[in-house]
């Protein structure tokens, strides 16, 4: 947690409770007790992060099967983080904080800003390097500089390496690569073709690039996780020697789990977003 958000929080003398606040901090802390003990009875029997280090195994396994293992290894990273953070968050909760929220699940995760395992740890970035250096982001140099300080300070945080130099390299480039496309793409003529295809088909066009880059997510960070050799075999074998059943096989399956995530977030911000205000005689009416 930044300093300003947890100095405004600690020096917050009107410390109320919000309804069934505490029934919800119950509940997490026994979710977490739970996801725990799922995990503990999982590693005896699935083993996901030993598999990817026995290259002859591996070589010997189906497309669809390494594409499940490399998806499997990123949502155990998830969920260790997730655990981990949750449980500090919820006792947190119980000293009135309100600290950052776990990180998004790797199956809703379509997009390289918002992949990252620790909020905190992002926010942070963002608001002293990355924000403070790219300013706007609207200049090809600023925002050059600002994803290459960003990287930089985390590749130290993370232990210089050289798959935490691949692992910084290749989320730099996918950052910066998925913001110039959609930049590109907001500009004429591509905006104006985009509107006179309709809501609906520019939802699927966007939902092909988003299946691919979610793919890029897995297999990027698959280096940091396991190891240089294994993702090399996993890209291979999905973008080369699988195509094209395997790869357009698992690029369809991609495609659908990102068109439910996107719709689910589309019907969330229609339900937070606020109610047009009715105009004073349509109040009068209706009272």
């Amino acid at each position: 947690m930044t300093f300003d958000r947890y100095h405004a929080q600690t020096t917050n003398i009107k410390l109320t409770r919000k309804e069934r606040e505490m029934w919800n901090i119950t509940s997490k802390a026994l979710l977490h007790l739970g996801v725990i003990l799922v995990v503990d009875v999982f590693f005896h029997y699935l083993y996901i992060l030993t598999i990817p280090s026995d290259m002859k195994l591996v070589g010997k396994l189906s497309d669809w099967c390494l594409a499940g293992l490399a998806y499997s290894n990123l949502v155990y990273d998830w969920i260790k983080a997730a655990v981990m953070f949750g449980v500090i968050n919820t006792v947190a909760t119980l000293d009135h904080l309100d600290p950052p929220q776990p990180p998004k699940c790797i199956t809703m995760l379509y997009v390289f800003a918002e992949t990252h395992f620790d909020r905190g740890i992002n926010d942070w970035l963002c608001k002293y390097v990355y924000d403070y250096i790219g300013g706007d982001h609207d200049r090809i140099f600023k925002e050059f500089l600002a994803t290459f300080c960003t990287f930089f300070i985390t590749t130290l945080w993370l232990g210089p390496c050289q798959l935490v130099y691949l692992w910084s390299f290749f989320n730099c480039f996918g950052l910066n690569f998925e913001l110039w496309v959609a930049k590109l793409f907001a500009l004429p003529p591509l905006s104006t073709i985009e509107r006179f295809m309709g809501e609906a088909m520019s939802r699927r066009i966007r939902g092909v690039f988003n299946a691919a880059n979610f793919w890029a997510i897995v297999l990027y960070n698959v280096l940091s996780l396991n190891s240089l050799e294994f993702a090399k075999l996993v890209a291979r074998r999905l973008i080369f020697t699988g195509f094209p059943l395997s790869t357009l096989s698992v690029l369809a399956v991609t495609y659908c789990g990102v068109q439910l995530v996107k719709e689910r977030e589309r019907q969330i911000a229609l339900l937070e977003e606020p109610e047009p205000e009715k105009p004073a005689e349509a109040k009068e009416k209706s009272e």
